[in-house]
């Protein structure tokens, strides 16, 4: 008998941008404790009754702490294998905020193995500027290209 195959897992992504002194930037963050995760972008898993821009804006409440913002528009869907074995079913959306600080820190609020976790959030100004973690950066280069 043949296995099913797993359905992807849909993951949502966040390209968090605001305009400073002209420049276009992105949020990243790493993790306070574990600098062995990377420098990521907000993201997490869609919940099964959740739609994808449903699910972009709560982990961008949960993740960063930033609470006004707009989803401009969704960039991209793909399908993407993670380190895992995983399918994923990936939803890059384009996010618009005025956010004023530059860099801060935040315990993400969306439980389960993010508990106890403090993230350290800055804005990066091109898509040369950090290396993101393998799949974060897929289209960042589009962002600031736009």
């Amino acid at each position: 008998m043949e296995l099913e195959p797993m359905p992807p897992i849909k993951k949502a992504y966040a390209y968090v941008t605001r305009v400073r002194d002209g420049r276009l930037q992105v949020l990243v963050f790493q993790h306070r404790d574990i600098p062995e995760a990377g420098i990521q972008i907000p993201k997490g898993t869609v919940k099964e009754d959740e739609d994808t821009f449903s699910a972009v804006i709560r982990e961008v409440k949960e993740e960063t702490g930033i609470q006004k913002f707009e989803v401009e528009k969704l960039m991209s869907a793909d399908y993407w294998e993670n380190d895992d074995g995983a399918m994923h079913n990936r939803y890059f959306y384009k996010i618009i905020c005025n956010e004023m600080a530059d860099a801060w820190e935040y315990n993400p609020m969306g439980g389960g193995e993010e508990e106890g976790l403090t993230f350290q959030f800055f804005w990066i100004s091109s898509d040369e500027e950090v290396e993101l973690i393998r799949g974060h950066a897929d289209y960042l280069k589009r962002v600031f290209d736009e």
